[in-house]
């Protein structure tokens, strides 16, 4: 099983508690969508970071499916057009 969490830290403050709503309704949302990905949360952050997800592959494989999937991609462009910095991390359990 691969873990993987991201962190952003998103750009406008004045629309931050909707964009960030929006971030977890389609992140959580490719749960069922992209094959192999077993688990996403989505969650406000805080000490320096706005947003965090939490998610859970089956395999590496899986995470480079999840990377590239359509339906991810198309997630990935919200999420870019809100956010000014990223951070992740994977790890294998």
């Amino acid at each position: 099983m691969v873990k993987h969490i991201v962190l952003w830290k998103l750009s406008s403050c004045e629309q931050a508690a909707e964009n960030a709503a929006e971030m977890k309704r389609l992140l959580e949302g490719l749960v069922g969508v992209v094959p192999g990905l077993l688990r996403a949360e989505v969650g406000a952050g805080f000490a320096g970071w706005d947003v965090a997800l939490y998610s859970e592959l089956e395999s590496r494989a899986a995470l480079d499916v999840y990377a590239t999937h359509p339906a991810h991609m198309e997630v990935k462009k919200f999420v870019h057009s809100v956010i000014c910095e990223r951070a992740s991390c994977d790890y294998e359990v």
